[in-house]
């Protein structure tokens, strides 16, 4: 078992809620509770050391919307907190980081303006850009996976691996909220074209037996929400995990 990949538990935001949704579909949302930094204190106390911090709101609307609550859980907890969800202006990024996020994810900026993505990645580095790359029958989707492309993420991570990202963040859209497994495959064809980049799966993992074999893959990361909210992974496993991950 390679304990190097690390388990980051997600955290959906809409309306200052922790929700999650099932493939992306704002009408089947499910509130698990409704202070988010309650939560994450409890991620906090079961060794996690970083979160996945996702702005549905923000997605939907464009812009950043719950900065908010990126503010109280980056100010009540020391999880390192990876941001995303709508962030499309420089002032979206100074607001992210200054509310205390450490790290950001960028995911339709870089379909729609690469440019200002490729600026992004030069001011802050690539240790604080992260790369989304969402993926619905092995194309891009954007837009809060409002919107579907003809691009294939094998071809989208690459164009930009090539420009300096190592960060990748890939979720499969159609297993999302599922607990229908993780896409094996699609991660294994990206870590067989670019073994370099620091993939992060996410989307579909059901059970720590799919986070065992996505760690034998060499993933970076794995990134969990529903799982653990429907009672599927427990915090105490995640906890063993991570002893043995430190």
């Amino acid at each position: 078992m390679n304990y190097k990949t690390e388990i980051i538990p997600a955290i959906d935001i809409i309306g200052g809620k922790c929700v999650r949704l099932s493939q992306g579909d704002y009408g089947r949302k499910t509130v698990y509770n409704e202070n988010p930094l309650e939560v994450a204190l409890m991620f906090q106390d079961a060794g996690i050391k970083r979160l996945h911090l996702v702005d549905l709101d923000g997605a939907k609307a464009k812009h950043i919307v719950n900065y908010n609550v990126l503010e109280k859980i980056a100010s009540g907890t020391a999880l390192i907190i990876d941001f995303g969800g709508g962030l499309k202006s420089d002032k979206d990024l100074e607001i992210a980081f200054d509310s205390g996020a450490a790290m950001i994810t960028g995911g339709s900026i870089a379909v729609k303006d690469p440019d200002t993505f490729l600026k992004w990645l030069e001011k802050y580095g690539r240790e604080k850009i992260i790369l989304g790359a969402d993926a619905k029958d092995g194309k891009i989707a954007v837009s809060g996976w409002q919107e579907n492309t003809e691009l294939p993420v094998i071809d989208f991570i690459s164009g930009f691996h090539a420009r300096g990202v190592t960060k990748v963040i890939s979720t499969d859209i159609s297993r999302d909220g599922m607990l229908s497994g993780p896409a094996f495959d699609l991660y294994a064809e990206i870590m067989n074209s670019l073994p370099d980049v620091e993939l992060i799966a996410s989307g579909g993992i059901a059970s720590m037996d799919d986070i065992f074999r996505l760690a034998d893959m060499d993933v970076a990361g794995v990134i969990t929400g529903k799982a653990i909210y429907e009672g599927k992974i427990d915090l105490n496993e995640i906890e063993k995990y991570n002893q043995k991950h430190a």
